[in-house]
């Protein structure tokens, strides 16, 4: 299979988003009521999900709800309702939003937070779904190396299905007229600036990224009322 230029660029990105190397200066702290002191644990985050959960996303464009479905990916939904339950995305920029690609977040604002998780990689998951329009799906920097960051495929990027990206829940219709508002001004820079966003946390982005959307919580709703829909380009 063949793939342009351009395409290949974005896609390499996804791998550096939980590759790329820490960068000077060292991590702050934050204080402990910002975050559950839980997270800076990852070895004890192992509760195993449900089969079916929605997860509700409040943001500064509004909410969504993602419908996730254990059987599609078992080791990285177990990752993410932990991460949930946890509070990890609550107060996160959305610091990745390409046009026609994907958005993509999981950087906590807790350089601490970030340090304990930075590590914490999950065995791969058969690709039983495909990348298309409303698919969610963990970031990778390669293989078995999945953590915290995930993205919403904006358009059929099934052709990441065989690059390893296993995609685990999706965003309805109504869901995505939010997502799609999402700034998209800043594109892939903040991505190239993961060192300094894990170390020195939302003040940064805050600071260089003011447009930046954020997830204000992200919270377990609930089973849904019916199988996730199959979302369309």
């Amino acid at each position: 299979m063949r793939f342009t230029k351009s395409f290949l660029a974005v896609a390499a990105a996804l791998f550096l988003v939980a590759s790329l190397p820490a960068q000077t200066p060292a991590p702050s702290k934050a204080p402990a009521s910002d975050f559950d002191r839980t997270l800076l644990k990852p070895s004890l985050l192992k509760e195993k999900a449900p089969e079916t959960f929605q997860v509700k996303f409040e943001t500064t464009k509004g909410d969504f709800v993602m419908d996730v479905t254990r059987a599609w990916a078992p080791n990285g939904v177990d990752r993410f309702y932990n991460l949930v339950r946890h509070h990890f995305y609550d107060n996160m920029v959305i610091f990745r939003v390409v046009s026609g690609f994907v958005t993509q977040f999981g950087i906590s604002s807790y350089p601490p937070v970030s340090a304990a998780w930075i590590d914490a990689k999950i065995p791969d998951d058969k690709v039983i779904k495909s990348n298309k329009h409303g698919y969610v799906t963990f970031a990778t920097a390669g293989p078995n190396t999945r953590t915290t960051q995930i993205f919403i495929n904006y358009g059929d990027n099934s052709r990441l299905d065989g690059m390893g990206f296993t995609p685990f829940a999706t965003v309805n219709k109504d869901g995505m007229k939010v997502v799609d508002k999402f700034y998209d001004g800043y594109a892939d820079r903040p991505t190239e600036e993961q060192g300094s966003i894990q170390n020195q946390g939302k003040p940064f982005l805050d600071q260089k990224y003011p447009k930046l959307d954020v997830i204000k919580t992200a919270t377990i709703v609930g089973a849904p009322a019916e199988p996730a829909p199959a979302a369309k380009p």
